[in-house]
């Protein structure tokens, strides 16, 4: 620790250790408690890390070794309680009563983070080691308005016009940097670096400062600075060490493998040498690195700065059966960055159903799963997305078969600045702006003017949108008549481009998607869109809604006029308010949440994994993304469906690099028969079962739990079926062997035993490798 942080120092000189607690009757515990669960409530006064895989009981497990150790006598004013939010505070809260109503006990007190952060900072500025400050805490509202200030000041100004036209975008971009910053003891620089943004972008550490030194003028703090101010204090001051350290017997910590650097060392000045700590959670569930969350903390820092952790596991799940259970554990086997806890399902807990659909259009197996659900049952259902833009075809098939829905972010794929665009452009070519009122014609020229952006300064495009909206047709004509010498040489060429494809698409009655693809290619659209984006992400969603939207009309067969008259449709339908129905959300809002019935379409390499940037850690990112569809599958309780793509060598849709490498990982088969056996098998301890799909390490230790044995095959190399480029190591027809050492969305490089190093495309790798064991 100390090696880490130069100024970190704990008083140790004088050891301090608590009155023994007086001995009382032991807890009569439920019956209903697993062995571990007993052990978790029942150990001894030591440090201790608690790993709960997912649905494992562990809030009501916390709360009955709450209630023992109070019956062993100890201090509840010595004891410190933590929460991640304040959702969790209140579940736990209740939950604790619960176990403790009737039991005449004072309880402990149970905090969030922030709220022993801010009582903290109070306290330091009484003490006089921080200045005061208001007692009106920063809304998001102040917060966004001083950042969207800052922006507009600080940011250079060929992103002027996009700053003005995406104001909500680069509000968050700003607000999230700030709270990103505060979340580590590295400077604004060191984490702008770390988030792999653009160099244009590098007015975000500009406006970091800035930002604190307006809030710093006007004393007042964010929900951020609760922690930060009080973490940073501390670290730089050796006397507030001591001041705040040693004052509690016993800490415990809830949902661990979110916690970040400043959380992390908040609860280590604050234990002090005194405190025994007990922190829970599941490294498999860290996906919240993008908010400063590491696994490290629960998988190494706990234990080399606690000395010496008891290590206690809570490994079955009373959420979902045998079969999600063992696809879980082999899907998240391959990672090295977790412990290696099985997740096994109890007994008691009822079977859960898995399909894997091996389909080439997600949107349509999943109607096909959903006409088959009884209507009262769609509020149990949730088909969760990687990103966003994964949901608009399978969004606006729902509306086209009036299935309610609910969406979780937004309002909705219809009202997207993608669709709403393309929409724009649909309506000039097929003549139907004199039908519309001056306002919307306005709305129409403004859409049209900005995707892509045809590079005039705002107020220049928007006297140029108001000029076309005085005109019922002819907008082509009205922009190839404009003096363009008296132009920008970019906005000159920009505007000749539009005015020569709505020309060259006047009266088109072919089909709207090739439509589409027409406009995109003479408009350079997405390029427009990756050079204007403020991340890689941000400009593939948006790159990815329009090729989503372009699919869905595609698979209606319409040329332009028949897509808008379908969207027009389909825009009331989305207007309409729906009671319950199926949950459209991303895996992650899912954290901590649980659905009868789970559907998890994209399981390609394009969306699971996601592909990375070439700046990343290739194997970093996979592991996130592998604990990312380990979340995903154990929400479900009584059914999961998985959609992927047909095993092939052939390509498969546009832009689409075929099965995600995550469904071989999981080995579907495998799971499903063996679980399928374990859910209806009569309890006999002893039992053999022979299976057909190949055996692995993994069933293998899962079948010895449940006390049978397995025999079969076990598992090659050659039962693989993973794309070649995610092999270690490959042999080319011609080259020979090598390794694979780099790859992106496209190629892949391979070092040969030769000595050289060449570059392949993904899409013919089929042709000249094969896989080497």
């Amino acid at each position: 620790m100390r090696d880490r942080y130069p100024h970190y120092q704990l008083v140790s000189t004088i050891r301090v250790m608590p009155t023994k607690p007086q001995q009382s009757a032991l807890l009569d515990l439920p019956a209903f408690l697993t062995d571990e669960q007993r052990a978790i409530i029942t150990a001894g006064y030591e440090h201790s890390v608690i790993t709960a895989v997912a649905g494992s009981g562990k809030t009501s497990t916390l709360a009955w070794r709450i209630r023992y150790l109070l019956q062993q006598g100890h201090d509840p004013d010595r004891m410190l309680v933590l929460m991640f939010n304040r959702s969790a505070r209140v579940d736990f809260e209740r939950k604790l009563q619960e176990v403790c109503s009737q039991s005449g006990l004072v309880l402990p007190e149970i905090r969030t983070y922030h709220a022993m952060g801010l009582r903290l900072y109070k306290r330091f500025v009484r003490e006089g080691y921080l200045p005061g400050f208001s007692d009106k805490i920063l809304t998001e509202q102040e917060v966004s308005f001083q950042a969207w200030q800052l922006t507009r000041r600080l940011a250079p100004e060929d992103l002027a016009d996009e700053i003005r036209r995406n104001k909500k975008d680069f509000v968050e971009t700003a607000t999230g940097f700030i709270d990103l910053v505060k979340t580590t003891l590295s400077p604004a620089e060191i984490v702008f670096e770390e988030l792999g943004y653009a160099e244009k972008h590098r007015y975000l550490i500009d406006l970091f400062h800035s930002f604190e030194q307006w809030r710093k003028s006007q004393s007042r703090i964010s929900y951020a600075d609760m922690l930060y101010e009080p973490v940073m204090a501390i670290h730089q001051n050796q006397q507030l060490q001591r001041l705040v350290g040693n004052k509690m017997d016993l800490i415990l910590v809830d949902e661990y493998q979110d916690t970040n650097e400043i959380q992390h060392l908040l609860l280590r000045y604050v234990a002090g040498d005194r405190a025994r700590v007990t922190v829970v959670g599941d490294p498999d569930q860290t996906i919240y690195e993008f908010r400063g969350a590491k696994p490290e903390f629960i998988l190494k820092r706990f234990s080399d700065e606690f000395e010496s952790p008891l290590e206690q596991t809570l490994s079955y799940t009373f959420r979902y059966g045998h079969r999600v259970a063992l696809l879980a554990n082999h899907l998240i086997c391959h990672n090295t960055g977790r412990k290696d806890v099985l997740c096994h399902s109890h007994p008691s807990t009822p079977a859960t159903d898995i399909v894997l659909h091996r389909v080439e259009n997600d949107s349509d197996a999943i109607i096909r799963i959903l006409q088959q659900t009884p209507t009262a049952a769609l509020g149990g259902t949730a088909i969760l997305f990687r990103v966003w833009s994964q949901s608009v075809p399978i969004e606006l098939k729902l509306l086209a078969r009036e299935i309610p829905y609910r969406i979780d972010a937004g309002k909705g794929a219809l009202f997207s600045r993608e669709v709403q665009a393309i929409t724009s452009v649909l309506m000039v070519v097929t003549g139907r702006l004199a039908n519309l009122p001056d306002d919307d014609r306005l709305e129409v020229a403004r859409h049209l003017l900005r995707f892509p952006h045809v590079g005039l300064k705002e107020p220049e495009l928007e006297q140029l949108a108001r000029f076309l909206s005085g005109f019922s047709s002819d907008w082509h004509g009205r922009l190839l008549a404009m003096d363009f010498d008296a132009l920008s040489p970019m906005a000159a060429r920009k505007l000749r481009k539009l005015g020569e494809v709505l020309g060259q698409l006047r009266g088109y009655q072919g089909p709207v998607a090739g439509l589409i693809s027409v406009y995109a290619e003479h408009t350079d659209l997405y390029e427009g869109i990756r050079s204007l984006a403020l991340t890689h992400e941000s400009a593939d969603e948006r790159i990815d809604t329009l090729h989503g939207f372009r699919q869905y009309l595609k698979s209606l067969d319409v040329n332009p006029e028949g897509a808008l008259d379908h969207l027009k449709a389909l825009k009331q339908q989305a207007g309409e308010k729906h009671q319950g129905g199926v949950l459209l959300s991303t895996i992650h809002r899912t954290k901590g949440l649980e659905w009868p019935r789970v559907i998890i379409p994209g399981l390609q390499e394009k969306y699971l994994p996601y592909s990375p940037k070439p700046q990343d850690d290739a194997r970093t990112v996979l592991e996130s993304e592998r604990r990312l569809l380990y979340v995903a599958m154990t929400r479900s309780r009584k059914q999961l469906h998985l959609i992927s793509r047909p095993v092939s060598n052939q390509p498969h849709l546009e832009g689409d690099q075929g099965p995600s490498r995550f469904v071989e990982e999981c080995c579907f088969d495998l799971a499903n028969e063996f679980g399928g056996w374990l859910d209806q098998r009569i309890q006999e301890p002893g039992q053999s079962i022979r299976l057909g799909p190949p055996l692995t390490p993994i069933s293998q230790r899962y079948a010895e739990r449940e006390g049978v044995t397995l025999e079969g095959q076990a598992a090659t190399v050659t039962d693989s079926v993973e794309p070649l480029w995610y092999r270690e190591r490959v042999s080319h027809a011609i080259f020979g062997a090598g390794s694979v050492i780099t790859e992106d969305e496209s190629s892949f490089e391979v070092r040969f035993d030769s000595g050289d190093t060449l570059n392949f495309s993904k899409k013919s790798a089929h042709l000249y490798f094969t896989p080497l064991a």
